[in-house]
């Protein structure tokens, strides 16, 4: 076997049902005793339900996170921050929420936790994307790393399919890209195999019944693998492409990882041969590339950024932006080749190498 090098990152996990019930305990764990509440303004009652029920630990709600973690929404958090004299923050929602509470580690280093109602992964990152005047740029940082995440597979059970759909095929992203990333190792390939597979089984079935507790539990199950594998070995060409695409035009997240992601996996195809044939294997089909469109389909999800608000007079733009200073990559970056990949992403056309 070739040497490596693994590095477990200091997470504390708890994985169930019901485990929001154990967050004013983790609260208490971390000698926390004022927290500020975190959401995004459609989630906003949630959170004032869940900080009621912390008591005086909840300072406030704080409930502006958007998307792509805009640096003037950071900005007024900040502000609460400081006038609240808060100690922590507790995210609860998505990605955009999660990525606020971030947003303030990065700059307080206060303690986060993080109860995620979606299959972004990113509460399992040391990774930070943040947008200011239209483009965004990622850091990674042991500060943003949050030090309790709560996974309570009840909370994922009113996240509507389409969502679910395009929520688990982001947090297929993650283990693909770790896959052939420079410094993948057995261990996190391990994760990236069993969350493909996971979330390759349970989207469908979520899609056919959004109530279905088993499949919910494998689909949280596999985003946390697959946030893992994000975490643990670096990025490559598709969230170069997703971050470019979503900082420029500001098209939604995970949507935007669902119709580019097959994509980037056929134009590395040819120079990541082992990684596509486990991932085709986790998805139980021929061709990985193939199979993730395929997946894309059958779950109802979008697969032209077109239909993601996408101008077609962007695909220059995001091509020269894409190119440059770009991340390590298993296949050359060359410009002419990611114009092609993004003019066929953006007519929702099958994926070619």
């Amino acid at each position: 076997m070739d040497s490596f090098i693994y590095e477990a990152l200091p997470s504390r996990v708890i994985f169930g049902s019901g485990t929001r019930a154990r967050l004013a305990e983790e609260i208490d764990r971390l000698g926390l005793r004022r927290v500020l509440v975190l959401s995004t303004p459609p989630q906003r009652a949630d959170a004032e339900r869940l900080a009621a029920s912390l008591g005086t630990r909840a300072a406030a709600v704080f409930s502006e996170a958007a998307m792509h973690t805009p640096v003037d929404v950071t900005e007024r958090a900040m502000a609460h921050v400081a006038a609240l004299k808060v100690d922590g923050t507790v995210a609860v929602g998505g990605g955009s929420t999660t990525g606020l509470g971030k947003a303030i580690a990065l700059r307080s280093d206060l303690p986060q936790l993080v109860m995620p109602t979606t299959y972004a992964g990113s509460e399992m990152t040391p990774i930070l994307g943040e947008t200011h005047d239209g483009r965004k740029t990622t850091q990674r940082s042991a500060k943003v790393l949050p030090e309790v995440v709560i996974y309570d597979v009840e909370l994922t059970l009113t996240l509507p399919p389409a969502l679910s759909a395009t929520s688990g095929v982001n947090a297929i992203a993650h283990a693909v890209e770790a896959l052939y990333s420079p410094d993948r190792n057995p261990i996190v390939s391990l994760m990236a195999d069993d969350g493909i597979a996971s979330l390759g089984r349970a989207l469908p079935k979520i899609m056919q019944d959004p109530a279905d507790r088993s499949a919910r539990s494998d689909a949280l199950y596999g985003a946390w693998l697959c946030g893992c594998c994000l975490g643990a070995v670096g990025m490559a060409l598709h969230h170069k492409l997703c971050h470019t695409l979503g900082g420029t035009f500001d098209l939604p997240h995970a949507e935007t990882h669902t119709v580019v992601l097959p994509h980037a996996m056929a134009y590395n195809a040819v120079a990541a041969p082992e990684a596509m044939s486990r991932i085709a294997r986790a998805l139980g089909t021929q061709d990985a590339a193939t199979g993730v469109y395929d997946l894309a389909g059958r779950l109802g999800a979008k697969r032209a950024l077109r239909d993601l608000g996408m101008p077609e007079y962007g695909i220059e733009r995001a091509a020269d932006l894409a190119s440059q200073s770009p991340y390590p990559n298993p296949r050359p970056i060359a410009r002419a080749a990611i114009r092609d990949l993004i003019a066929r992403a953006w007519a929702g056309m099958p994926p070619q190498g």
